[in-house]
């Protein structure tokens, strides 16, 4: 099942290697209806990793969740499983350099702004990672009516009605 709103798309799979293709080739589609184009290689590697860790590690089954979510200025991309072990970073010293797997989350770590694992009750956990966007990809991808300024009255008379401020002295907010 396929869910699209505006800004967030989730996609339900089984972790299997044939379904992993089709899941980055959605995201990737997403992104680009999104107009966040130069995302499209770090978030398809990103949620590669994370499906592969769930279709090599994931018990009792290979059902998983995949959500990516735009908000303001991060992309956040989330796998949840049903898997309540929780992943851990193998050490780059302890995996050996002609060794073909260990090094998913670490490549994770690499091209994402930040990622983390959180344990979801019972029902397993959630291996996320957020991407900054860039703010003129993420203005693109707004589907608003263009906004005219609008100024009825000059701006001094609107200063005139509250106290003035003076923008040059931050104020403290209250604690």
């Amino acid at each position: 099942m396929i869910k699209y709103p505006s800004r967030h798309c989730t996609v339900e799979l089984q972790a299997l290697p044939s379904r992993i293709g089709q899941v980055r080739r959605i995201v990737s589609a997403q992104l680009r209806y999104w107009h966040l184009d130069a995302l499209i290689d770090r978030a398809a590697l990103g949620v590669t990793e994370l499906l592969t860790n769930v279709h090599q590690h994931a018990q009792p089954d290979k059902t998983c969740t995949v959500e990516i979510e735009l908000l303001l200025d991060r992309l956040t991309v989330s796998v949840h499983d049903h898997d309540p072990r929780l992943p851990v970073m193998a050490d780059a010293e302890g995996v050996d350099a002609l060794a073909t797997c260990g090094r998913g989350l670490a490549m994770v770590a690499a091209v994402s702004e930040s990622w983390g694992v959180r344990p979801d009750g019972d029902a397993g956990k959630v291996v996320w990672f957020t991407l900054p966007t860039p703010v003129a990809a993420a203005r693109a991808g707004v589907s608003r009516p263009p906004q005219r300024a609008v100024v009825e009255t000059p701006a001094r008379r609107l200063a005139e009605v509250g106290a003035r401020v003076d923008l040059r002295r931050p104020e403290r907010a209250p604690a």
